[in-house]
């Protein structure tokens, strides 16, 4: 275990989320996103009966198919398992976000589409979380064809790359950037 020693305790919950991205043989790319919630006690609920320890109160699924122009072009939600009989009626809902691209601002996309009484909160999460995990998956996809464009341009015009400024390591001001992009480099020239 990476973290210091916890404090003397008791395991009540566990969620557990998994994420794999593919490459399908038409180009395109599907993420599926798998989430369950488990308690370490048993417990009587009003919808399901009882619910023994271990069992999943959640267990939810999201599938977004990626053109790799970074558009939804497909997306299914699946409630395989919730704490009420209503849970799975919202699963469709999701195909609100097809269309949209994922690109900055995706998390507000998604906010906006399927937040609050038109979403599941569990699914939702999901979904905002799979962003990162499409780029993971698409990035060697992406990166060429950034390559490609950036090589046919004249050096004065070469175009942002994407990763710039999305998080510490890819900070304009960053060794990373200095030694990968130096005509992006905003840091001390020393």
């Amino acid at each position: 275990m990476s973290l210091s020693k916890p404090a003397k305790r008791k395991l009540n919950h566990t969620r557990t989320y998994s994420f794999a991205g593919y490459e399908r043989e038409d180009g395109q790319f599907d993420i599926e996103g798998h989430m369950t919630d488990t308690k370490a006690y048993s417990f009587d609920s009003t919808f399901r009966g009882h619910v023994a320890a271990g069992e999943p109160i959640h267990d939810m699924w999201i599938r977004m198919t990626i053109s790799d122009e970074m558009q939804i072009t497909d997306i299914e939600a699946k409630t395989v398992k919730g704490p009420h009989a209503i849970c799975p009626a919202i699963n469709d809902q999701y195909k609100a976000i097809i269309g949209s691209r994922l690109v900055a601002g995706w998390n507000h996309q998604v906010r906006k589409a399927v937040s609050g009484v038109h979403g599941c909160t569990h699914l939702t999460d999901m979904l905002r979380n799979m962003g990162t995990v499409a780029y993971q998956t698409m990035w060697p996809t992406l990166n060429r064809k950034a390559k490609e464009k950036r090589e046919q341009e004249p050096e004065s015009k070469r175009s942002r790359p994407m990763l710039l400024n999305t998080c510490h390591a890819y900070a304009s001001d960053s060794e990373v950037v200095k030694r990968d992009w130096p005509e992006f480099y905003s840091g001390d020239e020393s």
